[in-house]
């Protein structure tokens, strides 16, 4: 059974390559979510005045994968106790958010966000709200770790997020 989770811990690059070093994530798609103004381009949501997070899709296989463990490893692969930023990312549009379709994933992310912050000895400041539009972020940012891995974005800061997942959840890698 396939679900999909939508997820926002700043740059979705990083996301999105974190996830599918997983057995059982199907997809991650890289997108824009939780803001006011539709279709944003890339660079609209890079202002920070579009209120979009951006955020990946990702979609996981329940018979392989737990949904807690890609919950769990969501708050390991970013620090959820930094509002509106990660790192040298900065604005609304880097924060940590869930996105949640429906009472059940609410009440999942919950549970998630409460282990997170024993995890991180408290603090955590990851919303949590409704699911609203989603739209797709730009074709050449999908997979972009793949892509461009001698990136210097992606060396310096996607690197150090796959390798703690790869740490942490060493019995779900691919």
């Amino acid at each position: 059974m396939a679900t999909t989770f939508v997820l926002a811990g700043g740059c979705y690059w990083c996301l999105d390559a974190a996830y599918r070093v997983l057995r059982g994530i199907t997809r991650v798609h890289s997108c824009f979510t939780g803001g006011t103004t539709p279709n944003p381009s890339y660079e609209l949501v890079c202002t920070g005045s579009t209120g979009h997070a951006e955020a990946v899709e990702v979609t996981f296989d329940e018979s392989v994968i737990p949904a807690e463990v890609v919950l769990d490893a969501f708050f390991t692969m970013h620090d959820p106790r930094q509002l509106n930023r990660q790192g040298h990312d900065i604005g609304t549009q880097y924060r940590s958010a869930m996105f949640y379709a429906d009472e059940d994933q609410r009440e999942a992310f919950e549970s998630a966000k409460d282990r997170a912050n024993e995890y991180w000895g408290g603090g955590v400041v990851t919303e949590i709200t409704p699911l609203n539009t989603v739209y797709p972020g730009p074709e050449e940012h999908q997979d972009f770790f793949a892509k461009n891995p001698s990136q210097g974005y992606c060396l310096a800061v996607a690197v150090p997020k796959v390798n703690k997942v790869r740490a942490g959840f060493a019995e779900y890698l691919l």
